[in-house]
C-alpha cells in the first residue's frame, strides 16, 4: 500500500505518543488509503445519487483526512496536520482514486481485508486523536471525544457532504461506540501512569478486537424506539 514515498515523521506524530516510527507509518498510510478507499466505495455505490469522478474523489478524500481536520480545528493549535504535510492529502487521494478505477473488482477477500485494516484503524487513530488533545492540555472528557472525532469523524463528514444523517447517529454496526471504548481505555491506562507505547498498543488491540467481534457476531445498536 506504499503509493508515495512518505517523508521521516515530522510533528504529525505527538510528543507523547513514543510509537516506533515505523509502526505509526504503516498504521497511519494503511488508515488514510483505507479510509479514502472505504469511502469512495460507498459513494460509488450509492443509488440514491449519480457522483461523477468529482464526487466519487472528493468524498473519499473527506473520508480519508476529514476525522483529522475536524480534530485539529477543534483543536484550533495552527493549520491541520493535513495541510501542513501534504503526504496525507496524497495517500487519500490514492486510496480514493483506487475506489474510482478498480472499485468494480473489489470482491469478498478485498472487503475482508479491509475490514481488518479499518478494525486496527479505527482504535489507531481513536488513540491518536486523543494523545493529540492531551498535548494540548484538554482534559478527560475532552481528549475522549476528541479522539472518537478523529476516528469516525470522516466518515460523519462523507455522510453529510453527500445528503445522508450520519451513520454513526442510526441503528447499526458498533464503530463510534468501539471507538468511544478504546478512547477510554487508552485515558484511563494513561491517567494511572502506564507508559504510552503499551496504552496505545492496547487500546489499539481493544478497539480492533471488539470491532472484528461486533461484525463477526453481528453486534449492533438499537434505535431507541425499538428499546423496551
Amino acid at each position: 500500500m506504499h503509493f508515495v514515498d512518505l517523508p521521516r515523521l515530522p510533528a504529525a506524530l505527538p510528543d507523547r505518543a513514543h510509537l516506533s516510527a515505523s509502526l505509526f507509518r504503516t498504521m497511519e498510510t494503511s488508515s488514510i488509503i483505507l479510509g479514502a478507499l472505504g469511502g469512495a466505495l460507498a459513494v460509488r455505490r450509492d443509488k440514491a445519487y449519480n457522483y461523477d469522478f468529482t464526487g466519487v474523489l472528493g468524498l473519499g478524500l473527506i473520508s480519508g483526512v476529514g476525522g483529522g481536520i475536524a480534530r485539529d480545528v477543534l483543536l484550533g493549535d495552527g493549520p491541520p496536520l493535513a495541510l501542513q504535510h501534504p503526504h496525507y492529502l496524497a495517500l487519500a487521494l490514492a486510496g480514493a482514486v483506487l475506489a474510482l478505477f478498480f472499485g468494480s473488482m473489489v470482491g469478498h477477500r478485498m472487503q475482508t481485508l479491509m475490514l481488518i485494516v479499518d478494525a486496527a484503524g479505527l482504535g489507531f487513530y481513536t488513540v491518536a486523536g486523543a494523545t493529540r488533545a492531551l498535548n494540548a492540555g484538554l482534559g478527560f472528557l475532552p481528549c475522549l471525544l476528541l479522539g472518537i472525532t478523529t476516528a469516525v469523524g470522516g466518515g460523519s463528514l462523507r455522510d453529510l457532504f453527500s445528503g445522508h444523517p450520519p451513520s454513526i447517529f442510526q441503528e447499526g454496526e458498533l464503530y463510534a461506540l468501539v471507538a468511544a471504548i478504546a478512547a477510554l481505555v487508552f485515558l484511563l491506562l494513561h491517567k494511572v501512569g502506564v507508559p504510552d507505547n503499551v496504552a496505545t498498543g492496547v487500546a489499539t488491540g481493544v478497539g480492533f478486537a471488539l470491532r472484528l467481534l461486533a461484525v463477526r457476531f453481528g453486534w449492533r445498536t438499537r434505535a431507541v424506539d425499538r428499546i423496551p
